[in-house]
């Protein structure tokens, strides 16, 4: 089984609202998600996620904590999936993908994020619950 490991940010701004993308091929529905993907060879996790939130959304981000990790398989690929909490430190929304799968950048309040068709539904529940910790 081929094995493919990543990292996701998880960042919320000062109106509660969680930095997502819409991605997608250009053949298929789009659907939301937070600012993830593959790590490269010799790169940490958290360097990972650093690198793939700006390349997704054009925001320079650092590391706050680790929050969750996540594992499954899709078909013949085992995936493990490490979530970050991160804060924006620089730049701007710009749609800079070099996969060209990002359609949009937006910030989703939480009642958006339960009606969003997401790419990893699963994902949901968690990402409720991070908005709802973040707002006590």
């Amino acid at each position: 089984m081929n094995e493919w490991i990543g990292a996701a940010g998880v960042c919320m701004n000062a109106e509660g609202q969680l930095l997502m993308i819409l991605q997608g091929k250009p053949d298929e529905e789009k659907r939301w998600s937070v600012p993830s993907g593959g790590q490269e060879q010799g790169e940490t996790l958290a360097d990972c996620c650093i690198r793939e939130v700006f390349e997704e959304t054009g925001y320079r981000c650092k590391v706050i904590q680790e929050l969750q990790g996540k594992a499954g398989a899709f078909g013949p690929i085992a995936y493990y999936v490490t979530y970050f909490e991160v804060e924006i430190v620089g730049g701007e929304p710009t749609l800079q993908d070099p996969d060209g799968l990002i359609h949009e950048i937006a910030w989703k309040t939480a009642t958006q994020l339960e009606e969003l068709p997401l790419a990893f539904p699963e994902d949901r529940a968690f990402l409720l619950r991070y908005i709802a910790q973040k707002e006590s």
